[in-house]
């Protein structure tokens, strides 16, 4: 039989090792190549490929139909993205089969990823998968198949007016016990934009009054909220991805945060344009109180791909980025929280990257602007320093003229 003499069956693609994970963007060129080594002469049929892309969801509820009667409801639903189909081989026309001699054989494809992908992502009650899969016929023989599965990331870019839009609210509640007012806690954050990528740190500007009776506890925290739709039904997951806690604050007192950093763990970008998988985020600044529930203050977040720019975006003008709302700023207090070190923030690498000025291929048509000339010549030639000696002092051989003459 031909599956005792193939030695090898399998999908390559190209850009990535043998087993490893693949990724790519929407509109990009997939190629690769199936594989196919003999150790022997066989008859083959024809040698298919089909890829695929889709969202699923699926999920049960059990509902009650009264005291002894019980039922489960189903829901489900699907999105396909992609679906590509060729012939690698094709059976001669009379129908009889191929002969492929002993060795190694390949077959090289290509297909283009349509513009808009969701990303890819694996959740509790749904996927966004996408996969290769090639088919070896042969006449009165099982169909042999081989799967290779690929990553897809939609580019998120945070240096968007969007993105860059500083995020800030406020809340309180009145704490009671037994129908008795033991007072009011408040609480007041910001941070200083929407968009952020894996690896950054947050810097958390927050005011908390505490007016109760006890002592008070401050969090904060990244939630991620996973939302299934199908049949017009909501599904939804939440998880912390990270949190910090602040230390208890007394009955009376007030606790300020001069930019408390909250660090972004490696986590899947948000989804937000899947009609039935969105993946959003949030920064949750709790406060616990005794005796009663939490006071919660949301700011939303979007977890992107590409990174700040250290000159905002390259495609919008410079004033377009300078003219985001900045007056939320005036309320931060003069004296700032001491960072916290930098090797528990940024990895050596990263440190590297960071310290080193940014090259010429990076910054593109802005090296010519009249603003990038502005900041070389304030960052390599600084203004003179202060003094209280004058610089061109008057001579002691000239008379001083008279103002009344």
């Amino acid at each position: 039989m031909i599956f005792d003499r193939l030695k090898r069956f399998a999908i390559v693609l190209e850009g990535t090792e043998q087993d490893g994970p693949a990724a790519f963007s929407p509109g990009q060129a997939v190629s690769g190549r199936v594989v196919l080594e003999l150790a022997a002469a066989a008859r083959l049929g024809a040698l298919r490929l089909r890829a695929m892309g889709a969202a699923r969801v699926h999920w049960t509820e059990s509902r009650s139909a009264g005291s002894s009667t019980a039922y489960t409801q189903s829901y489900s639903d699907q999105v396909e993205f992609l679906s590509h189909r060729d012939t690698l081989m094709a059976p001669p026309d009379n129908g009889e089969a191929t002969v492929l001699q002993a060795g190694k054989h390949e077959f090289p494809f290509t297909f283009q990823l349509p513009e808009t992908l969701a990303t890819s992502f694996e959740g509790k009650h749904g996927s966004v998968r996408y996969w290769v899969k090639a088919k070896l016929h042969r006449p009165w023989s099982t169909v042999k198949k081989a799967k290779k599965e690929f990553t897809v990331i939609e580019p998120i870019d945070i240096n968007t007016p969007a993105l860059l839009a500083p995020q800030a609210g406020a809340k309180e509640k009145l704490a009671r016990a037994w129908y008795c007012n033991r007072g009011q806690v408040s609480v007041t954050a910001k941070i200083d934009r929407k968009g952020y990528t894996p690896g950054e740190v947050i810097p958390i500007f927050a005011e908390i009054d505490n007016c109760t009776s006890r002592a008070v506890v401050p969090k904060a925290a990244i939630i991620q909220t996973q939302t299934f739709i199908a049949r017009g039904t909501k599904k939804q997951k939440k998880s912390v991805v990270t949190s910090i806690t602040g230390d208890p604050i007394p009955a009376g007192k007030r606790e300020v945060w001069h930019g408390r950093a909250l660090k972004i763990p490696p986590v899947g970008p948000s989804i937000l344009q899947c009609r039935i998988i969105q993946v959003e985020y949030s920064l949750k600044v709790c406060v616990d109180i005794p005796g009663t529930s939490k006071l919660l203050l949301e700011l939303p977040l979007v977890i992107g791909t590409i990174p700040l720019h250290p000159f905002g975006s390259r495609t919008s003008s410079v004033s377009s980025q300078y003219s985001v709302n900045l007056d939320w700023l005036s309320t931060i207090p003069e004296q700032l929280e001491a960072p916290p070190e930098y090797s528990a923030v940024v990895s050596s690498p990263e440190a590297e990257q960071s310290l080193a000025p940014p090259c010429r291929s990076e910054l593109g048509d802005i090296l010519e602007g009249p603003f990038f000339a502005y900041i070389q010549e304030f960052r390599f030639r600084p203004p003179p320093l202060y003094s209280e000696v004058d610089p061109n002092p008057a001579s002691d051989g000239i008379r001083p003229r008279c103002m009344t003459c």
